[in-house]
């Protein structure tokens, strides 16, 4: 009953002001940026440091699937840590898991090593995304949560528009060592975990939904709704992962790298931010099938790019490419999260908060391994086609099952 009066003020009150003022809410957003910030400087530097240390392509995408594994088994293993631990002190692990491992990088280039530092990276970032998931959703009132999301998307997408383009030409015009060092910047969200923890009144008590009426979805049905939203998530995070990980490859003149990945962060953080308004006004479902194929596009245009070598013909077909993966790339992430939150109802947000960040970062790490492994038996722009066709086929799944259903209420309501 206290629950739902709280919920009920909330609901009244913070409907006047920003998401961003909401209670807790800046303190989750700079705990969620400062996390992101380390991720962003090594997504794209480690794989290239055991490039240069003489691993192939397979190898160097192993480094980004592994630190996404561990954040996947990280992500399953977080209800039970908060349970255990409460709020602050598990953000606290996740920011000590994320950040302190990075200046071991400076002792060894080799791939096994690298790959365990990653494995400990993954750990903590599992933990930071869940909770930022899971805060948003309890922070922020349902009538406003693509907002949310969006405020909590741009949170994630500033940093990596910031450092995942100057990263790579950091480390080789200055040095490794400088970005290995700026990658403690996780450590940095240690003292914002109690204001987070006391805003979501769960501090070193297990976490909960609150008691709400209605009746909590069964797994299989939970499964069901899910199934849409993530499939998507999982075709655009995949390519987001094989960007991420291998554009530094794509082309040897670092001030194209600089700019292909600032044109894919900045737009992808743009849109992650711009979509949030459109879910509110217009509901999430209508622009995912749409996306996905706007994502299709950008990855045949980064193939072709490619395919046609480090000429000016190809690199605008690269930096174009990657303009247009990263509409697909922000708008998809704010979206297929909206929809599964609505889809599986508040009694099943912690779930869906899982579920989402669970198939997230298994995109990521699937598709930087997937194409590290066809790039090292064929060829870069071979394995930009086969995400092109993954993403499409996803897309046109979509646009099915949208269809019977609306065929489907068309056949009931006459």
């Amino acid at each position: 009953m206290l629950d739902g009066r709280i919920n009920d003020v909330r609901g009244r009150t913070s409907g006047a002001s920003s998401v961003w003022r909401a209670p807790g809410m800046p303190a989750l957003l700079g705990s969620t940026a400062l996390g992101f910030a380390g991720t962003a400087l090594l997504m794209p530097v480690a794989p290239l440091w055991v490039l240069d240390g003489g691993a192939d392509e397979l190898g160097a995408g192993a480094v980004n699937a592994v630190m996404m594994l561990c954040t996947v088994i990280a992500q399953l293993l977080v209800g039970r840590v908060l349970g255990r631990l409460g709020w602050r002190w598990t953000l606290t692990l996740g920011a000590c898991l994320l950040g302190a491992p990075a200046p071991a990088h400076l002792l060894t280039d080799d791939v096994w090593a690298v790959t365990a530092l990653a494995a400990v990276r993954g750990l903590g970032f599992g933990i930071v995304t869940v909770c930022g998931a899971m805060g948003v959703a309890v922070l922020v009132e349902p009538a406003r949560r693509g907002r949310a999301v969006g405020a909590y998307g741009l949170a994630i997408a500033a940093p990596q528009f910031l450092l995942i383009p100057i990263a790579p030409w950091l480390a080789e015009r200055v040095g490794y060592w400088l970005v290995f060092m700026l990658a403690v910047v996780p450590l940095l969200a240690i003292p914002l975990a109690l204001p987070v923890a006391r805003a979501l009144r769960t501090s070193d008590r297990p976490t909960a939904d609150p008691a709400r009426p209605g009746k909590r979805r069964d797994a299989a049905g939970l499964r069901r709704v899910l199934a849409g939203p993530i499939a998507a998530l999982l075709a655009i995070t995949s390519a987001g992962g094989a960007v991420l990980t291998f554009t530094p490859r794509l082309d040897p003149d670092p001030t194209t790298v600089y700019l292909a990945l600032l044109v894919f962060t900045g737009t992808s953080a743009l849109c992650r931010w711009a979509f949030g308004g459109f879910a509110d006004r217009r509901g999430a479902a209508p622009a995912i099938a749409p996306l996905l194929f706007v994502g299709a596009a950008g990855l045949a245009a980064i193939g072709v790019g490619t395919a046609r070598g480090p000429d000016m013909a190809g690199r605008v077909l690269l930096i174009a490419g990657m303009l247009v993966v990263g509409v697909a790339y922000g708008g998809l992430q704010n979206l297929t999260l909206v929809h599964a939150f609505a889809a599986a109802g508040e009694e099943s947000r912690s779930s869906v908060g899982t579920a989402w960040n669970v198939g997230f970062d298994a995109g990521t790490g699937l598709g930087a391994l997937a194409v590290g492994a066809v790039a090292t038996s064929t060829s870069y722009p071979v394995s930009y086609a086969v995400l092109a066709v993954v993403t499409a086929l996803v897309g046109l799944g979509w646009a099915g099952s949208r269809w019977r259903g609306a065929k489907g209420c068309r056949e009931s309501s006459g």
